[in-house]
């Protein structure tokens, strides 16, 4: 694991104003501004096994994130809010994590129920069907304009 990617991943985050930074080698995979898992979900179809090893600052990590982080074998993630389920999981990957704030759930973007990808990944163990039911559920949203 490469704690220095890791903090290039949290300093870019930061300073340019970013939802998530994916960093390996010194070199940025992935950034955007846009929120949700979907830019992660594209990144994993795009990038694939380069993802391995590298290290992810992300906003918000909640158990969908974190299951991402453990299907792409992520080594690190920093998270500036962390659910306690998404914290468990990537304890339980034994992926080393760092966060901000701890939170007992992630909220949807209205702050009135909770993260329908929290719930739609609830009571998953295996990250691969967590990531496909993601992809799939991303993707019906998409195609019904949501």
């Amino acid at each position: 694991m490469n704690l220095s990617d890791l903090r290039y991943a949290k300093r870019e985050l930061r300073q340019n104003d970013l939802n998530l930074v994916i960093v390996k080698k010194g070199k940025i995979l992935f950034e955007t501004r846009s929120p949700g898992i979907g830019g992660f979900l594209l990144t994993i179809e795009n990038v694939g096994t380069e993802l391995v090893g590298s290290s992810v600052a992300d906003r918000i990590v909640g158990r969908a994130a974190a299951f991402l982080c453990t299907y792409a074998e992520i080594a690190s993630v920093f998270a500036v809010t962390i659910s306690a389920e998404g914290l468990e999981v990537l304890r339980k990957n034994v992926i080393h994590y760092e966060y901000k704030q701890l939170v007992p759930h992630i909220l949807n973007s209205a702050q009135t129920a909770i993260c329908p990808f929290e719930e739609l990944t609830s009571g998953l163990t295996d990250p691969k069907e967590a990531y496909l039911k993601l992809k799939n559920e991303v993707g019906y949203l998409k195609s019904k304009g949501s």
